[in-house]
């Protein structure tokens, strides 16, 4: 039995892997999918698929920030606990918005001055001292709050580094039937490239779970990270 949380990584993603429609925060897929035929008619069943994941949401702040969570608005409380990592892109409406919004919110930061420390008894706050010990981290969270399972939906910068520290042991990837292309654009997992020969060990093996046909041209495919 591990002695951290089961983690699943959740994304929708184009058929070339890319995460985004274009490297701003301008362009979101929750944005500008349902502005473009032949995707927004099937992007429902996206959505579905995203109610059944785990009630424990893995995060940034950065992704967050992306959409709009520092702005002033009414907030609709869910029924997901969100664990968000960040040091500084949200503010301390950011805070409060994601407060109202979770149905408890652990928040992960190594900034000593992060906003959320004048909000703690309102939130799980879980402080390192230098940089986040992510190992760590999923063990303290199944040892500690007794959370087993958590569902993963972060940027492909975080995808990449969770991956190759071997935290990751699904991929449940929603494909929408799209090529958006950009050398730039986000992508499902970015991080550094590989190099040298030593490097093909970074190399992920994956075994497939399930492979799904979605109406409207979509694929959903689930993988077992080896």
């Amino acid at each position: 039995m591990k002695k951290r949380t089961f983690n699943t990584l959740f994304m929708l993603c184009s058929f070339d892997g890319k995460i985004s429609t274009g490297n701003s925060d301008e362009r979101d897929f929750d944005k500008d999918f349902p502005r473009v035929n032949g995707i927004k008619e099937g992007l429902s069943q996206y959505y579905e698929l995203e109610k059944k994941t785990d009630i424990h949401s893995f995060n940034t702040g950065k992704v967050f920030a992306k959409i709009g969570i520092n702005k002033v608005q009414k907030i609709e409380k869910m029924l997901v606990s969100f664990i968000i990592v960040d040091n500084n892109h949200l503010s301390s409406v950011g805070v409060d918005n994601l407060i109202q919004r979770s149905k408890r919110l652990y928040l992960v930061t190594s900034n000593k001055n992060h906003p959320a420390f004048h909000r703690k008894e309102q939130l799980e706050l879980i402080y390192y001292p230098k940089r986040v010990d992510f190992s760590n981290l999923f063990q303290r969270l199944k040892r500690k709050y007794d959370i087993k399972s958590v569902t993963i939906q972060s940027g492909g910068t975080m995808n990449s580094m969770l991956l190759r520290k071997n935290l990751i042991d699904r991929l449940s990837i929603v494909i929408a039937p799209c090529v958006v292309g950009g050398k730039d654009t986000p992508t499902l997992v970015d991080g550094d490239s590989l190099c040298s020969i030593g490097d093909l060990k970074k190399i992920k093996n994956l075994r497939l779970l399930k492979m799904e046909k979605l109406r409207r041209s979509y694929i959903h495919l689930v993988y077992e990270v080896l």
